[in-house]
């Protein structure tokens, strides 16, 4: 017999569900194409936590559209941002004269947002907007812009829909709030 999944103690409540998730994701997708038409917008997503979202986004854009994907490091093994991000990964191709979209699984500080937001104009895009799935509330620097945003949440620490806690329950179709260790 397996062990239910998420282990008991782990999930608190359920913030959003599966079926909240896609249609606010296809709303984000009707208005980047919207926003987009005649043009292929670049979606940048930030690894790992964004790829369920950016594949989901992707296919809601009724257009054409490209991605690329950057990694970088900001939490570790920790529920807390180290303050400090590092790209691990940076983008395969120019994106000198592209618009570019800059997609996020969540904005907490905002720390790495505005970091990858510096780092990609300076590569001198056409257009350089950005999207998050999920905003903090109140943890957000206001200096911080986010063109598209899908959910805010309280600031708790999530998990699901790409979102990991100790790299496990990214597979979850839904986002809740982690209560383990």
């Amino acid at each position: 017999m397996t062990a239910p999944y998420p282990l008991e103690g782990d999930l608190g409540e359920i913030l959003v569900t599966a079926e909240q998730i896609k249609t606010r994701v296809d709303e984000l997708g009707a208005q980047i194409a919207d926003d987009m038409a005649g043009k292929t917008p670049l979606l940048v997503g930030v690894l790992k936590g964004s790829v369920i979202f950016v594949s989901d986004l992707m296919r809601s854009i009724h257009g054409p559209v490209d991605i690329d994907f950057m990694a970088v490091s900001s939490y570790g093994n920790s529920t807390e941002s180290s303050g400090v991000v590092k790209i691990i990964k940076d983008l395969d191709a120019s994106i000198e004269g592209r618009d570019v979209i800059l997609c996020e699984d969540i904005i907490d500080s905002g720390l790495t947002m505005q970091y990858l937001y510096e780092h990609l104009s300076n590569q001198s895009p056409a257009s350089l907007r950005t999207c998050s799935l999920l905003v903090r509330e109140g943890r957000t620097d206001p200096a911080v812009s986010v063109d598209y945003v899908g959910f805010e949440l309280p600031p708790a620490f999530v998990i699901g829909y790409g979102l990991d806690a100790k790299h496990k329950y990214r597979n979850l179709p839904y986002i809740g709030t982690y209560t383990g260790d």
